[in-house]
This record gives C-alpha cells, sequence and structure tokens, in this order.
C-alpha cells in the first residue's frame, strides 16, 4: 500500500481539480477525435474519389491545423482559454455532423480545412491553461500525464475508428461529433477561465529586450531568440518521430515486411507508452531537462539509426523500444521548457508558434525523406541518426544560456530572488 501510495504522490500527486478535469477533456477529445483517420479511405471508398484528389484534400486538412495552431494561440490569449477550448469543442462537433451528411467533394474538402483549423485550436489552450492552474514545481508531472492521455487516447481512437469505419463511415463522424460534443460539455461546466488579465500589465522580458516586448504578440514569440532554438531543436526532435508514420513504412516494404509487420511496431510503441510513461517523472525530476532532452534526442537517434542494418521484424521492434524511450523521456522536459520560457500574457501565443514544429516536420519528413530514401536507401537512416546526435549536442550546448533565460524571467516577475552579490575586498 505505501509503495502504489508514493508511486501516486511521484505520479499525480499534488495537482489541482481544474487540471484534472482539462485532462479528462483532453483524453475524451483524442479518444473521440477518429473520424479524420479514415478521412482518405471515405474519400476513396465511399465518395469515389481518386487517390490524388484524397491526398489533397487530406493536405488541405493539414493546412488547416497549420492555421488553427496559430488562431487558437492568439484567441486563447485574448478571449480567454476556457472560451476558446469551448468554442473550438463546439465548432468541431458541428462540423463533424455536416461532414457525415456532404456529398459534394468540393463541399468536404472545405469542410476538412475548417475541422484542421477547429482541431488544432485547442492544443495551445489546454496547455496554457495547465500552466496557469499548475504550480511550477509540479508542472513536469501534469505535462507527463498529458502526454500519456494524448497517447491513451489515440490509443482507443484507432480501436474505436477501425471498428466504425467498417460499420458505417456516417457513423464514424456522428461518433467522433458526440464525444467532441461531451468534452465541450465538461470543459464548459467544470473548467473556469484561468486567464489572468492582469498579467498582461507585467513585463517579464529581460531589460536587453523589453522594447520589443512593449506590444506583447505573435511577434515578440518570432524574435525571441532563445525560444526559437528551443523551437528548432524540437522539430529535429519531430522530424525523427514523424518517421514511424511516413518513411519507416516503406523501409519495411522494401525489406518485405507487409502492413502486419509495420502494425505491431506502431503498437509496441503505443503499449510502451500507455504502460510506461507513468514511472518518467521518477526518473528524470532530478536531472537537468537539458540532459534529458540531450539523452532522449540521442536515444530517438540511435533508435533510428539501427534501421540502417534492419532487414527483419526483430531488428525493427529492438530499435522501435530505443525510439520510444526516447519520446517518453522528452514530453516532459519539453513541455516544460516551452511554459518556462513563455511570459504569461503570451503563454498561449507561445504554444503555439511550438506547436508550429509538428504540422512543419509532418511536411518534411516525408517530402524530404521519400527523396532521401530513394536515392540513399539505408544511407538516409544515417542521415536522421546524425541529424538527432547533433540535436542532442544542440541542447546541451543551449541549456546553460536557457536556463539563465528563464531565471531573468522569473526574477523580473519577482518569482525568484536576485543572485547574490559578492561584496568581500578583492585580495
Amino acid at each position: 500500500m505505501h509503495a502504489l501510495r508514493r508511486l501516486w504522490n511521484d505520479t499525480a500527486g499534488g495537482l489541482p481539480a481544474t487540471f484534472w478535469y482539462l485532462w479528462a477533456g483532453l483524453l475524451i477529445n483524442r479518444a473521440g477525435a477518429f473520424a479524420m483517420l479514415f478521412l482518405s479511405l471515405y474519400l476513396t471508398d465511399a465518395r469515389g474519389a481518386s487517390e490524388s484528389l484524397a491526398g489533397t484534400v487530406v493536405g488541405a486538412y493539414g493546412a488547416g491545423g497549420a492555421a488553427g495552431v496559430l488562431l487558437g494561440g492568439v484567441l486563447a490569449d485574448r478571449w480567454g482559454r476556457r472560451s476558446t477550448l469551448v468554442a473550438a469543442h463546439l465548432a468541431t462537433a458541428a462540423l463533424m455532423v455536416a461532414l457525415a451528411f456532404s456529398r459534394p467533394l468540393l463541399l468536404i474538402a472545405v469542410l476538412s480545412a475548417l475541422v484542421g483549423v477547429v482541431h488544432s485550436m485547442p492544443s495551445p489552450a489546454f496547455v496554457a491553461a495547465i500552466v496557469d492552474v499548475v504550480p511550477a514545481q509540479r508542472r513536469s508531472r501534469a505535462f507527463n500525464l498529458q502526454f500519456w492521455a494524448f497517447n491513451l487516447g489515440m490509443a482507443v481512437a484507432s480501436l474505436l475508428a477501425g471498428v466504425l469505419a467498417e460499420a458505417s463511415f456516417t457513423a464514424l463522424f456522428l461518433v467522433d461529433a458526440g464525444a467532441t460534443l461531451t468534452a465541450a460539455v465538461l470543459i464548459a461546466w467544470k473548467v473556469p477561465e484561468t486567464l489572468r488579465r492582469a498579467a498582461a500589465s507585467v513585463d517579464l522580458r529581460p531589460p536587453a529586450e523589453s522594447a520589443r516586448a512593449r506590444r506583447p504578440g505573435l511577434r515578440t514569440a518570432l524574435t525571441d531568440r532563445t525560444f526559437l532554438v528551443f523551437v528548432g531543436l524540437t522539430f529535429v526532435l519531430a522530424v525523427l518521430t514523424m518517421q514511424t508514420s511516413t518513411i519507416m513504412p516503406l523501409a519495411m516494404r522494401a525489406d518485405g515486411l507487409g502492413p502486419s509487420a509495420y502494425g505491431v511496431v506502431v503498437a509496441l510503441g503505443g503499449a510502451l507508452i500507455v504502460l510506461g510513461q507513468l514511472f518518467v517523472p521518477r526518473l528524470i525530476d532530478r536531472h537537468r531537462k537539458d540532459v534529458v532532452l540531450a539523452v532522449s534526442t540521442a536515444l530517438l537517434a540511435v533508435g533510428f539509426g539501427v534501421l540502417a542494418v534492419a532487414d527483419v521484424l526483430g531488428v525493427y521492434l529492438a530499435a522501435a523500444a530505443v525510439w520510444t524511450v526516447g519520446s517518453m523521456l522528452a514530453a516532459p522536459p519539453n513541455a516544460q521548457i516551452n511554459a518556462d520560457l513563455a511570459p504569461p500574457q503570451l503563454r498561449a501565443r507561445y504554444q503555439s508558434v511550438f506547436y508550429l514544429t509538428f504540422p512543419a516536420a509532418a511536411f518534411v519528413a516525408p517530402t524530404l525523406g521519400g527523396v532521401s530514401l530513394q536515392h540513399l536507401g539505408d544511407g538516409h537512416w544515417l542521415i536522421v541518426g546524425g541529424l538527432g546526435l547533433l540535436a542532442a549536442l544542440g541542447h546541451l550546448l543551449a541549456g546553460p544560456h536557457r536556463e539563465r533565460h528563464v531565471a531573468a524571467l522569473r526574477r523580473a516577475a519577482g518569482l525568484e530572488p536576485a543572485p547574490a552579490v559578492d561584496h568581500a575586498p578583492a585580495r
């Protein structure tokens, strides 16, 4: 019993009730967000679209997602977190119902792009709200639980989507709409507005940057060099992670491994995250965040680099275990550093710029990766591994400056005392 209580305290203890309602809303949102996973299949099988047209429509959904991330960040800092979350969920539910009964392909394409916008809007608002309500010393475990809920929800969504798609595509969209509406009701009912308007009058930037922070907005995040270095390193991590769903299936096919083998590799990663993610805080809380990120990125690099010599399922499974552990270790410090670097009045905007790395990686990974795999073969994985090792080194080099930058922000906000000055006479 004592061991269970200690495990609970290490993984979930001391978190406020509002966090748990946000967590439940995120879990419901992800578990119900399955219709768009089958969008291309729906277009080709049920609506008679060509593969190229289906790809264009799915691309429109992705482009809408990039716009939605930025829009969600701006609205969450202006309207508030709760208002943005509720509005985005209600709009998603309405668009899903419209998609369920739409027949013209042009209308489906427009609706898909709009769904991409509203699907992505909650991401910065969710994270900003978590930062608002969770004390700094407990954010690592909060972000760890957020990552766990996201992956658990996606695993549930994948299972439900397969069953519903075989029964009825209309039911697929309607059940998705119902789950999204449930999340909206929960958030509207139980989550108070967490945005503190008074924070907008506080300048948290270091003196050298105060001039460009007088008019806070997206431009502040887009010109914050310390933050952009971190975003760039996260982009590399995202490009590595995207190999799993973009280039690895092609490599496995070239090695004579079919879709079922690919499914086993993906399922292993999901199972490891669901079973092991809750133990991550106990492993990383005593270590510097830049060191944890360097180790996690290096694990990703090694895992994907091993694919240069993979030709049987066993090697792919071993490599997947390595890079999944890297992803698990990276999730909490990545989110925590992002929160530390953002001034309170710009939290959601900073989140939106940070989240742009993922649609950008989703474009770059298959576009350049396909060319690389075609012309370099297994050498592609050596390039991916080398890129990851460079990013790991980048975290070690950027970490100390980033920590000093965060400390300056906290001192400016009165959250941390100024460093002591040695007044002893010189010898």
